[in-house]
């Protein structure tokens, strides 16, 4: 099994932590903290890894938190190459409030990507050899939004299969242009790509069908949090619920979704039972606190009891 590559354009430092009470204006303590290299693509990557597989992270990282980044990395084992830039890369944070069972999550937009910096990325993607490559996050300041599209133009030519987490124009430009072997958008990103509604009974699956269809996505995976997720390919889709589990966090359900369908479709599974994965490893995210993601036993788990619906 070739490693999987990921690509993140605007990766961050997560941190976590935990508080009585969230209050303004008063000094907030908290206790619990951590700190865990984050980002789509990276943290698809940490999932790939904890569920066995290799993986290769590809990111942009600048300043002296590009640097506590990069030694997360490493700390971790995790195989990655930095791409430098000059601005520096962005800290996030998660609060756990106690008394509430609240999390109040902190997301800064990010560094400015100059011409030069994202058009290395594009270089350095033309350098690396894989079966998957897993585009996954928001386009940071300076980088044009047909980047996706040339992402895209480069998979089609390393005959790579891209996987494509992201959401608003980037999400429309490289749809319209295709090319795209999986796309897992939300509900709320995949109506906004398509231009209307799609709550109707029926009206997401005809879409979703109708995208498929065109050719330009092979499969495509509908996340909707509390109701489930669909799948849709050439042969028809399928809808299945969400498992009723404890949520503690909603940090990386949707790129650990991202990373269990890709492995398993690595693997050789059929698109049916990779969905399967991505719903098991997704929802054994949100069982972990802060930007904890899933565990491997956790996934196993919660596959076993989705593997007959």
């Amino acid at each position: 099994m070739k490693p999987i590559v990921t690509l993140t354009l605007n990766p961050s430092i997560d941190g976590s932590s935990e508080a009585e009470a969230v209050r303004p204006t008063h000094k907030v303590r908290t206790s619990n903290e951590r700190y865990e290299p984050g980002g789509g693509g990276i943290n698809v990557t940490r999932v790939v890894r904890e569920l066995g597989g290799p993986s290769l992270a590809l990111y942009l990282a600048g300043g002296a938190t590009g640097t506590v980044l990069e030694e997360l990395l490493a700390g971790r084992d995790i195989a990655g190459r930095r791409i430098a830039i000059k601005d520096h890369t962005r800290v996030s944070h998660t609060v756990f409030e106690r008394s509430t069972g609240l999390e109040y999550r902190f997301v800064p937009e990010g560094p400015e990507v100059g011409p030069a910096e994202w058009q290395e990325a594009l270089a350095v993607l033309g350098n690396v050899d894989g079966e998957y490559l897993v585009a996954s996050g928001s386009i940071p300041k300076g980088v044009p939004s047909d980047f996706y599209v040339r992402v895209a133009a480069i998979a089609r030519e390393k005959e790579m299969k891209l996987i494509l987490d992201t959401s608003g124009q980037a999400l429309r430009e490289v749809i319209a242009a295709g090319g795209v072997h999986l796309a897992k958008p939300s509900l709320g990103e995949f109506e906004q790509c398509v231009g209307r509604s799609l709550r109707e009974p029926g009206a997401l699956e005809d879409a979703a069908m109708e995208l498929v269809r065109s050719g330009r996505v092979e499969l495509l995976a509908v996340t909707m949090g509390h109701e489930g997720a669909l799948l849709a390919q050439a042969g028809g889709s399928m809808r299945l619920p969400a498992l009723e589990v404890e949520v503690r966090s909603a940090v990386g359900a949707g790129d650990s979704f991202v990373a269990g369908m890709t492995f398993a479709l690595a693997r050789g599974v059929p698109p049916e039972d990779a969905f399967r994965w991505g719903i098991a490893a997704g929802t054994a995210a949100v069982l972990t606190p802060g930007t904890g993601l899933c565990r491997r036993e956790d996934v196993e788990r919660l596959f076993s009891l989705v593997a007959d619906w």
